[in-house]
């Protein structure tokens, strides 16, 4: 039985962390007095323990037409698949395919090489992130890693030092595209076998002013991200449109993951497209074309 306090995040697209329980017979969910309980709906997904049947779940539902995510994981065991990060966007996005994860965080030098290109310091990240953690983890597991990080021009933005910094970057930003890369790496333990990626987005800025840019930063959430913003944010909002992948934006590139995933015989739970889609409440132009190869 789960009898555990469940904090909602300030996003649209939330998720909720429950206790590491397998049985769903009772969810005690305490929100925000705020929050209009009459318009929650709650879905059951299947989260299968790679190569068996369905023995976990994830939750999902609608609350005051916004999408919330609750994950559950088992307390024993190891399962085959291990994040290594503690971002909660990436274990959201991650948790949609279906997968049972783990989650080891990787604690790395992010520090940019002389000369080196964008998509040279995401793939090397990741690469380093997969590998830290790999030392934590046991021989049957496979460790997924990311990196993203915001382009500007030939510039790498990466998190913002203070409030100040933040201000820059998101001044900088407006009224304009930039690009965000994000970079994988998939490492087996069982053979050493590494795959990587690469997920490159543009992303159009919409012309915000200077005082949503402070109002923005008041809420401390520039502070953790490349480029000093979240697309998620459900006030500030700050792209203007997007017509390529929105969950790498996020942090975590799923199509660009089931397709490594794929070339290690493993696939996703076959409900991902449509709860994807309807958990970011974006139609995805090119997740076919990404898993297709084509991009």
């Amino acid at each position: 039985m789960i009898d555990e306090t469940i904090h909602l995040q300030n996003s649209p697209t939330q998720i909720l962390s429950i206790a590491q329980n397998p049985f769903f017979e009772l969810l005690h969910v305490h929100l925000h007095d705020q929050a209009n309980l009459s318009d929650f709906t709650m879905c059951l997904s299947p989260l299968r323990p790679l190569g068996t049947s369905p023995k976990y779940y994830s939750i999902w539902g609608r609350l005051g037409g916004g999408m919330l995510v609750l994950e559950s994981f088992s307390v024993t065991g190891n399962p085959t698949l291990v994040l290594a990060s503690n971002s909660p966007r990436r274990r959201q996005l991650l948790a949609l395919a279906g997968w049972t994860f783990s989650v080891s965080a990787a604690d790395v030098d992010e520090s940019v090489f002389e000369n080196e290109s964008p998509a040279d310091y995401v793939l090397r990240l990741a690469e380093t992130k997969a590998r830290a953690v790999a030392g934590k983890a046991h021989a049957e597991q496979i460790v997924l890693a990311a990196d993203t990080t915001v382009v500007d021009g030939a510039d790498i933005l990466g998190k913002p030092k203070d409030a100040k910094e933040a201000a820059t970057m998101l001044t900088r930003l407006r009224g304009y595209a930039h690009q965000v890369y994000t970079g994988i790496a998939l490492l087996r333990l069982s053979d050493g076998l590494l795959l990587k990626d690469l997920c490159v987005t543009d992303v159009p800025m919409r012309d915000y002013s200077d005082e949503e840019i402070q109002a923005y930063i008041q809420t401390g959430d520039p502070l953790d991200k490349a480029g000093a913003y979240g697309i998620q944010h459900p006030q500030f909002r700050p792209v203007a449109e997007m017509n390529g992948c929105y969950a790498s934006v996020m942090g975590l590139p799923v199509c660009h993951v089931i397709r490594l995933m794929r070339k290690m015989d493993i696939q996703p739970d076959t409900d991902f497209f449509l709860t994807c889609e309807t958990l970011l409440e974006y139609e995805c132009p090119v997740s076919n074309a990404i898993l297709n190869g084509a991009m």
